[in-house]
């Protein structure tokens, strides 16, 4: 008999550990098993589902990041500080004013691009993942206290909040962003030649460099998305409590870990 993969046992645990968890809550709470509770716990889970698919395509890699809780932080706060005060440019004597659309693609820009700090600091100096974005997380705190000044950024607009606390056909805002982006990365790994060469990378860094994939341009890649998506998660936390805060996203990184493990993605792999 052949024997079952480890990672679809793991994933049948945790199935029956929500079933009876659920069965359990249903008896206890009233309230519990409703539709108003059923968006509260999407809309709760909304910034960890962000972090945890960037996650899972580094982790996929043979990487780890442990910055994103902290590139979250500073990503929502430059979109906050961008849109509600704008960049001054002193140099050039300009004051340039930012809508929420352009705040939303900066705060974006800034996590792919510390993202992409990441990748180049694995692939081009040789650090280990683990030091190379412990090492991020303080850069991009300290960074984070700098914009802020160390006090919340508020008042953000409705328009910006709607991002976070908004609602579309009855269902949170926050829930149909996070769905998009499920869909369309599930797209990636699973049809597409990106995702197949992640997978690769993966399973054996040496033979995938062997077949002729370019391994260090698709690690930069995959720390880019993460970092992006991390930003993504940066600018939910950020509309929803219509504030950015120097310490938003603490301890992130390492509930973003739990949730990919749990849902079958192995660390059983070299850290590389």
């Amino acid at each position: 008999m052949k024997p079952i993969p480890k990672a679809t046992l793991v994933r049948f645990q945790s199935l029956i550990a929500l079933v009876v968890m659920v069965v359990f809550l249903s008896l206890k709470a009233e309230n519990f098993l409703t539709v108003p509770n059923g968006l509260n716990i999407l809309l709760q889970i909304s910034v960890n589902l962000c972090l945890s698919i960037g996650m899972t395509l580094i982790i996929l890699t043979g990487g780890i990041d442990l910055s994103v809780g902290a590139i979250l932080a500073l990503s929502g706060a430059v979109a906050a500080g961008l849109l509600k005060n704008g960049l001054t440019l002193a140099w050039a004597g300009v004051q340039l004013q930012f809508t929420p659309f352009g705040a939303v693609l900066a705060g974006i820009a800034v996590g792919a691009t510390l993202g992409c700090f990441n990748g180049m600091a694995i692939t081009r100096f040789k650090l280990p993942p683990f030091v190379a974005t412990l090492g991020m997380l303080s850069i991009a705190r300290g960074f984070t206290m700098l914009w802020t000044g160390g006090f919340p950024i508020t008042g953000l607009g409705p328009t910006f909040g709607f991002i976070g606390s908004g609602f579309y056909l009855g269902v949170p805002m926050a829930v149909w962003i996070c769905l998009g982006l499920t869909a369309l990365f599930y797209v990636v790994t699973r049809h597409t030649t990106l995702g197949r060469f992640i997978y690769a990378v993966g399973g054996n860094e040496q033979a995938a460099a062997y077949s002729g994939l370019e391994v260090n341009r698709i690690k930069v890649w995959v720390y880019t998305l993460g970092g992006a998506l991390a930003g993504v998660a940066g600018l939910l936390v950020t509309a929803r409590l219509d504030s950015a805060t120097p310490n938003a996203g603490l301890g992130y990184e390492l509930d973003s870990i739990a949730a990919v493990v749990i849902g079958g993605t192995s660390l059983a792999r070299k850290f590389h």
